[in-house]
Order: C-alpha cells, then sequence, then structure tokens
C-alpha cells in the first residue's frame, strides 16, 4: 500500500471510529501512524522567514519537504496554474497533484488528501494570516483556508 493511501485509511478509521472526536488526529500522529511521510513540494524565496517557519512546521508534522528556493515565486505560481492573484501568499507548494498556497494546517492538507473533493485543484489561505503555522501561531487562529478549483471559484475549507 502506498504512503499515501495508508494515511487515507487511517484517518478514514479514526474518523468512523465511536470514540471519534469531531476533530483530526494531529497530523504528525497521522503521518507517523502511516509509518512513510508525505512527500511535499515547497516553492519559496530564499529570504522570507514564514515560509522557512512553514518548511519547519511541516517537516514537524511528519511531512517529507523538498523547499525549492527561488527569486520569482509568482512565476511559479503561473507556471502551475494558482488561478485566481487574491489567492496569493507568499510560497506555494504540490503535494500528490493538489496546490497548497501559503500557510495552509497540516490537518488541511491531509483533509484534502483524505476526501478528494470533486474539481477542487487546490487549497489557499490567502496573504499571510497572523495567527497561521509558519507565522505566530503552530495552532491556527482567525482565518479561513480555501479550497479552489481551475475557473477560480472558492470554498470556505476551513474556518478558525
Amino acid at each position: 500500500m502506498n504512503k499515501l493511501w495508508s494515511v487515507v485509511l487511517l484517518m478514514s478509521l479514526a474518523a468512523c471510529s465511536p470514540d471519534a472526536t469531531e476533530s483530526l488526529p494531529a497530523a504528525s500522529d497521522t503521518v507517523a501512524a502511516s509509518g512513510n511521510p508525505l512527500d511535499i513540494t515547497v516553492y519559496k524565496s530564499p529570504t522570507c522567514g514564514c515560509c522557512n517557519g512553514w518548511v519547519t512546521y511541516l517537516e514537524e508534522e511528519g511531512f517529507a519537504v523538498t523547499a525549492i528556493n527561488h527569486d520569482d515565486v509568482d512565476s511559479i505560481k503561473k507556471q502551475l496554474g494558482l488561478p485566481d492573484p487574491e489567492l496569493k501568499s507568499c510560497h506555494t507548494a504540490v503535494i500528490d497533484g493538489y496546490l497548497v498556497e501559503g500557510h495552509v494546517p497540516a490537518n488541511d492538507i491531509l483533509r484534502l488528501l483524505s476526501e478528494r473533493p470533486a474539481g477542487v485543484r487546490g487549497l489557499s489561505a490567502p496573504g499571510m494570516p497572523m495567527m497561521s503555522p509558519g507565522m505566530a501561531s503552530r495552532t491556527p487562529k482567525d482565518y479561513a483556508v480555501l479550497s479552489f478549483k481551475d475557473n477560480g471559484d472558492t470554498a470556505v475549507f476551513s474556518q478558525y
């Protein structure tokens, strides 16, 4: 069984358990339980401290991060197909064919990989939310994570 499906299976079992709570298990617990880290590639500025903070956060949550420094991250966003400039943040990641824009919490990434909502191209935490992983808080507070489609349609994926 590949590592992504191991994580999806573990999340599904946790969600179906009679003792399951409303929230997902910690991302680090879910990824660790799979026995394999999930590979994610992050395109970021070499000088951005919050980008480095988000990379560190993902590594601490059990992801295998390949960080690629680039002087023109906006060109990468365009090349990867980020549909709307309003979704932009300081870094862009790719995991299993999905785009992850900005300071998206690890549990939202795992939920995206588990649920695979129809037509969704990725997730975004637009701008640079102050109370987000990689910024001032490991625990997300006071912002929304949006899902987006190739045509630019968005929906609230998580509200903190």
